[in-house]
């Protein structure tokens, strides 16, 4: 009999000491995933820099096209190269609209022509 207790001692000894070694230079079985804002912020600043460039290239020719893509634009996706010009379009009509406004309201501007 105290063969026995003996033998099931060890055996949970042995299973307890293996349950609790591991190493710690191992990394860890389960992946963790980390999400970062600063890729998206990147992405929204390169987005903005390209429709700022936009408006600047269609102030200066008005019939630039999707053809005549500014530099800042390079690497954005171009599923949204449309929108991109567009919003740059609309940048540009907010400003030309802007500029006519402040003239009309003062009496001395003459950049502007007003029949």
């Amino acid at each position: 009999m105290h063969t026995r207790t003996t033998a099931m001692a060890v055996a949970v000894l042995a299973l307890v000491l293996s349950a609790c070694s591991s190493k710690p230079d191992q990394p860890d079985a389960t992946p963790t995933a980390t999400a970062t804002a600063t890729p998206t912020i990147d992405q929204a600043a390169a987005r903005q820099a390209c429709v700022d460039a936009w408006a600047d290239v269609l102030q200066a020719d008005p019939d630039a096209g999707l053809e005549d893509e500014p530099v800042p634009c390079d690497g954005l996706p171009k599923g949204d190269r449309i929108d991109r010009y567009m919003e740059g379009l609309q940048q540009r009509n907010k400003a030309n609209r802007d500029r006519v406004a402040a003239c009309v309201e003062d009496p001395a501007c003459t950049s502007v022509p007003i029949p």
